[in-house]
């Protein structure tokens, strides 16, 4: 494995997380993004290009990368720099590791951060910064869009540059005690974790329920499938998109699937 000073690597950390959003897509929405920010930690721990053993764990470990990620930039560079340290860990000891804990930790940590992240910065900073902004401005001060981009600014560099910084240094610190059955109980716990925060981002962000109302007894059947079981309609569509992915049905088409099925239902007042 190359070595560089810890230093380089926080402000890898650092830098490229802010980066996390430019490839931003509707598939697996920040996955390039980290990628991104984690490529440079993957190119030291195998940066033998003439080895085909280390060239196909490199590409193992981008493509591992590759998986659906979704989190606060800011706190994403916690999540980045314990990826980081485990995948150290792994090029290092890769019998002493499953590599699929590497994905389990990120998927379970993004849910707790992006509450934390997007309730300090986007519900609490954001509006102290420009109530403060605008309440200057309106008096014709030039400190009030200062202020309010010192305000955003200055709490966003500090937890991402020591968001970074801890995650590093606390995975490396602790990822040699996770060894034989522990890790695979951290494991277990953090597998159980993400697909909690996969079933929540399922309810929040499909949406689909039925108008239909039976008029002759006055039965609203969404209200009947909400009893039986909340977002029931958003479940099934998950389930069904699922079987097509693991069939291997293309991107194109689903998109195309779900927009011909949402147009038609919606027509029929079958869902809305």
């Amino acid at each position: 494995m190359k070595q560089v000073s810890n230093t380089r690597k926080f402000w890898q950390f650092f830098w490229r997380s802010w980066a996390i959003q430019c490839s931003w897509n509707y598939e697996r929405q920040m996955d390039m993004g980290f990628l991104y920010g984690i490529a440079p930690t993957l190119d030291r721990c195998y940066p033998d290009e003439s080895d085909p053993v280390q060239v196909e764990r490199k590409k193992e470990a981008y493509r591992r990368h590759m998986a659906f990620y979704n989190c606060t930039p800011q706190t994403s560079a916690f999540t980045l720099g314990l990826a980081a340290s485990m995948e150290e860990e792994y090029a290092e000891n890769p019998d002493s590791m499953n590599p699929e804990t590497i994905n389990a930790v990120k998927t379970s940590l993004m849910g707790p951060l992006s509450g934390v992240g997007d309730s300090f910065f986007q519900g609490t900073i954001r509006v102290i910064a420009f109530g403060l902004g605008v309440s200057l401005a309106q008096q014709g001060s030039i400190l009030g869009p200062i202020l309010a981009m010192l305000i955003s600014i200055i709490p966003s560099v500090l937890v991402t540059w020591f968001g970074g910084k801890i995650g590093y240094t606390m995975g490396s610190k602790y990822l040699n005690k996770l060894q034989g059955g522990l890790m695979d109980q951290v494991m277990f716990v953090c597998g159980i974790v993400g697909l909690m925060v996969v079933g929540g981002m399922v309810s929040s962000m499909i949406g689909l329920t039925t108008p239909i109302t039976f008029v002759s007894t006055g039965l609203v059947l969404q209200d009947v499938l909400n009893t039986i079981l909340p977002c029931m309609l958003d479940l099934g569509i998950a389930v069904g998109l699922y079987a097509l992915i693991k069939k291997n049905v293309s991107t194109t088409m689903l998109l195309v699937i779900c927009i011909a099925a949402g147009i038609v239902f919606n027509a029929l007042h079958i869902f809305a």
